[in-house]
């Protein structure tokens, strides 16, 4: 084969979502109402769809399970990463998210760590990152007593910043902000606090407090790594995060710049500019929105061109 896979995804209208997928990236939204673009998936909940080359048609999902050589013979059962475009309109809802242990026993699926890219976010937009509680009793007595203000931890965000948020972490990203998302292949959330918001049909959302409790990390930990910067010929490379879940990078290319595989495959989805991605077996087009899997037969590929690029591999368990 020795071709990208580009994929076509799955859309997803959320309560708080809006237009800006389209207005940035041109994806044909059904409503004025998207939250978010499944951009790299081979979850059941929204699987990508390849476009091109011997294997259009095939999910992702199915192609993990079966051509598992593309993926350099990895041994887990599903596909461990998840590549979201996330546009908040409104105020996600305060939420948290299980570790492996919790999520396989009482959801049947992973748990989920995650990490955010900030693309774009307006004046004086903010996350909720983390709480104030010192021990469980304490997080407990301010959930029942509805004292978000005092638990929760907000933090003013802008364009370029980048957090990582393991699981056990409350958080919650605010209106006006747009993030890619990379995370563990995983559709669990427990759903803490939501405004007292109403869904269309004029029902409050379901919360999930007791689950939230259990899994919530008490006191908060702060995750945030320090980047690394590598300069090399025509590309700027900032290493976001490695972890036993992913690894995540940022290619700033002006010019021709030369890659090496540093996993068993690697996943690129293009935030700006357009291109060439050059590998063994020719010349691809890359454009903003692109999407693409370069799996274990691509050891080497070039990028020609002016583009930014949130590339992201599996980790390594130890």
């Amino acid at each position: 084969m020795n071709e990208p896979l580009f994929l076509e995804s799955v859309l997803k209208e959320r309560i708080w979502g809006g237009t800006t997928l389209h207005d940035v990236f041109g994806y044909d939204l059904p409503s004025d109402k998207v939250g978010e673009y499944w951009a790299i998936s081979a979850h059941p909940n929204g699987p990508s769809t390849i476009k091109n080359g011997q294997y259009k048609g095939m999910t992702l999902d199915q192609l993990w399970e079966k051509h598992r050589e593309l993926f350099g013979g990895a041994k887990e059962e599903v596909f461990p990463l998840l590549t979201k475009v996330l546009d908040a309109n409104d105020d996600l809802s305060v939420q948290v998210h299980p570790d492996d242990t919790y999520g396989l026993a009482h959801e049947g699926e992973l748990g989920k760590t995650e990490c955010w890219y900030i693309m774009d976010a307006k004046e004086g937009a903010e996350i909720v990152y983390g709480h104030h509680a010192k021990t469980k009793k304490e997080l407990e007595t301010m959930i029942r007593e509805g004292k978000w203000d005092e638990l929760l931890q907000r933090i003013k965000v802008k364009k370029g910043d980048f957090f990582f948020v393991p699981s056990g972490t409350i958080h919650a990203i605010g209106a006006g902000i747009m993030i890619l998302e990379t995370q563990q292949s995983s559709d669990t959330t427990y759903r803490l606090y939501d405004y007292n918001r109403k869904d269309d049909t004029g029902n409050l959302r379901e919360l999930h407090i007791q689950q939230s409790v259990d899994v919530t990390t008490v006191p908060h930990v702060d995750a945030t790594k320090e980047k690394e910067i590598e300069t090399l010929e025509n590309v700027e490379i900032t290493t976001y995060a490695k972890t036993d879940f992913f690894n995540v990078f940022q290619w700033d290319i002006k010019g021709k710049a030369a890659f090496k595989a540093t996993a068993p495959y690697t996943l690129v989805s293009v935030l700006e500019g357009e291109g060439t991605l050059s590998v063994e077996s020719g010349n691809f087009p890359l454009i903003k929105g692109s999407n693409i899997l370069l799996a274990t037969d691509i050891n080497n590929w070039s990028i020609d061109g002016s583009l930014q690029i949130i590339a992201s591999t599996p980790g390594i368990k130890i």
